[in-house]
Parts: structure tokens; C-alpha cells; sequence
């Protein structure tokens, strides 16, 4: 298994080769994601469980195949395949379900109200982190996870942040699982709290951790619900690259100081918000066929519930236990935080 994957890494660099070879590495998990996802679709036509989004099924009966059975070596290379690749085709998919004009009418108070609880989860996270004596490092990591777009942000944060294999690990660990209980529990609250939709998508897309995990609360409530919560989040998104831009400026100030040398690490663009962006405009154009509506809706659901699978498939419940209780209470309380800030200022403002 290991010639294997390193082949398939080799292989990657030479796009004749990878076009060759990946497909038998990524087969297995691939099947075994979408697999769930159809099984969590199945479910839904059960007495009492059609109340649950097939997307919500799909993570928790990854988790638990993950947890109680385990993840097949064979299987990793195409759960993460499932988990980048397929999600973020989901996500660009998704957005011919929408147009310019939702865009435009989340308005500049939603935007303000996605800033500043972006702003206020980092600083406050940072703070807790130094106040817990967490390592700058992991601070980082849970701080941009929790803040901007989970385990996506986590990684590239790690590109200037340069921490242990170990904290990214438990930083994406960590972020799934809160942004799991977001995604559970944000649906339950909204119906308690009589939110609509408006102000429910964007609190939804201001504070749970990933796209994904997003989609799957917001359309629980409702198709306008679903979409502003998927603007909003996408919003979020897009402040990664200029977010990792000023950690590494600020991390090469201070190796400056210090006498090091300041690495390059170019942020990653999050080119499938690109996607999003190009396909929300042809779908402004109106030159869609209505009768293409219900098969890209169906194919966007089923691939971000394939992602979503994946996500479970990798999800470690031990990953939170092994690093001590500390973390924990860092993530814990930057998803309390954000959860509560963001509904607050969704409450006074939308």
C-alpha cells in the first residue's frame, strides 16, 4: 500500500500518468463515499428520519463506519479525493441554483455582520489560546478553522503557520466535530427561536465551520434559507486567501526580528468559489432550461453528500482525546463563541 500511494503521488506530476493511474487508487473510496451517500438518501424514506438532510445522514454514518468499523487503507486516497475534488464540484454546481439578484439581496448589513464575526472568532480564539497556554501554532489553526472555513482553512493557514503534522490533524478533527454539532443542532434552534429565512442563512453561513456542513443546516429550513446561508458562507470563503496573506506577513515580520528568514508560501486561491461565482451569473442570465433544474439540484445534492461522507470517513473521534483536554476547550470555546456572536448580531441587525 505504501509503493502504492507513493506512486499515485509520483504520478500526480506527470498528468498522463496520473490520468492513468489514479483512477484505481481512488476508485475504492470514492465507491465507498458514494455509497453512503446513497444509503443516507435510502434512509430518508423511513418513517421519522425524512425530517433528516440525506447530507446530515451521510456524515454521521460516515463517522460511525470510521469510529466503530474503520476506514480501509485502500480507501483513503478517494475519500480525499471525495472530500477536496467532490465537494468543490458540489459547491460550483450549487450555484446555478441561484442568481445575482439573492446575491444582491443579502446587502452590505450582511456582509458587515460576516467581517466582524470573522474578526471577533480569530481575536478571541488567539486570546483564549495564550490564556489555556496553547501553542501559537495550534491557536492559529483552530482560530482560522473555526472562523473561516473549517478544515480548508486549517491547511492553508499551516502554509506560514508551519505547524506539527499533530496540530493540523487535531485542529481538522477538532473543527469537523464542532461544525458537525453546528450543523445538528443550528436547525433545532432556528425552529425554536422562530428565525426566518433571511436571518437564519446568515447566521448559519456566518458560524458553522464548513461549506458543506452549511449547506446541510441552512437547506434544512428551507430552500431561501439554504441560499442565503450558502452566500453567506461562500462569503466567508473567499476571505481565506487575504486572511493567510496577513498571517504570513505577520509571521515574516516576526522572523525578521528575530534573524530568521521569512519562507514564501503563496495562499491558496479558493478557485472553486470562482466556480460558484461563474455559475450564479449564468444562472442570472436566465439562458438555463427550467427543465435542467431538477437534475442539477439532484446531482449538487448528491455530490456534497458523497463529500460530506468522506468527511465522516475521516473524522477521529480519538484525534480530540489524544491531545489532551486543552485543545479541546480552545475549539469548544471558539465554536461557543462564534455561534453566539453571530446570533446575537444577526438578532440586532437582519
Amino acid at each position: 500500500m505504501a509503493q502504492a500511494e507513493t506512486r499515485y503521488a509520483t504520478d500526480r506530476r506527470d498528468p498522463r500518468l496520473w490520468f492513468n493511474s489514479a483512477p484505481r487508487h481512488i476508485l475504492p473510496g470514492l465507491a465507498l463515499a458514494a455509497l453512503i451517500a446513497a444509503l443516507a438518501f435510502g434512509l430518508r424514506l423511513l418513517p421519522g428520519v425524512g425530517v433528516l438532510s440525506p447530507l446530515i445522514l451521510a456524515i454521521l454514518i460516515g463517522m460511525a463506519f470510521h469510529n466503530l468499523i474503520g476506514t480501509p487503507a485502500a480507501a483513503k486516497p478517494g475519500v480525499s479525493f471525495s472530500l477536496k475534488r467532490v465537494l468543490r464540484a458540489g459547491i460550483v454546481l450549487l450555484g446555478l441554483q441561484l442568481t445575482a439578484q439573492q446575491v444582491i439581496a443579502v446587502g452590505g448589513v450582511g456582509v458587515a455582520l460576516i467581517v466582524t464575526t470573522l474578526l471577533a472568532t480569530f481575536a478571541f480564539t488567539t486570546w483564549l489560546g495564550r490564556a489555556l497556554r496553547i501553542e501559537p501554532g495550534l491557536t492559529q489553526l483552530i482560530a482560522a478553522g473555526s472562523s473561516i472555513c473549517g478544515a480548508s482553512a486549517v491547511i492553508a493557514t499551516n502554509t506560514v503557520t508551519r505547524a506539527r503534522d499533530e496540530d493540523v490533524a487535531y485542529a481538522v478533527a477538532c473543527v469537523t466535530i464542532f461544525g458537525s454539532l453546528s450543523m445538528m443542532l443550528m436547525p433545532l434552534v432556528g425552529g425554536m427561536l422562530n428565525m426566518g429565512p433571511h436571518a437564519f442563512g446568515l447566521w448559519t453561513g456566518a458560524s458553522i465551520h464548513e461549506v458543506a456542513q452549511v449547506v446541510a443546516a441552512a437547506y434544512a429550513r428551507g430552500q431561501e434559507a439554504g441560499e442565503f446561508g450558502t452566500i453567506a458562507k461562500l462569503t466567508r470563503v473567499m476571505m481565506l486567501a487575504p486572511m493567510v496573506l496577513t498571517l504570513g506577513a505577520v509571521a515574516a515580520r516576526r522572523l525578521r526580528r528575530q534573524g530568521g528568514e521569512a519562507g514564501r508560501a503563496a495562499p491558496p486561491v479558493p478557485w472553486f468559489v470562482l466556480g460558484f461565482v461563474a455559475m450564479v451569473g449564468l444562472a442570472s442570465t436566465g439562458w438555463m432550461p427550467e427543465g435542467t433544474k431538477p437534475f442539477t439540484t439532484g446531482m449538487t445534492q448528491f455530490l456534497l453528500a458523497t463529500a460530506l461522507a468522506a468527511m465522516g470517513l475521516e473524522t477521529d473521534v480519538r484525534r480530540l482525546a489524544a491531545e489532551g483536554i486543552r485543545p479541546a476547550l480552545l475549539g469548544a470555546g471558539a465554536w461557543l463563541f462564534i455561534s453566539l456572536f453571530s446570533l446575537a448580531l444577526v438578532l440586532l441587525l437582519a
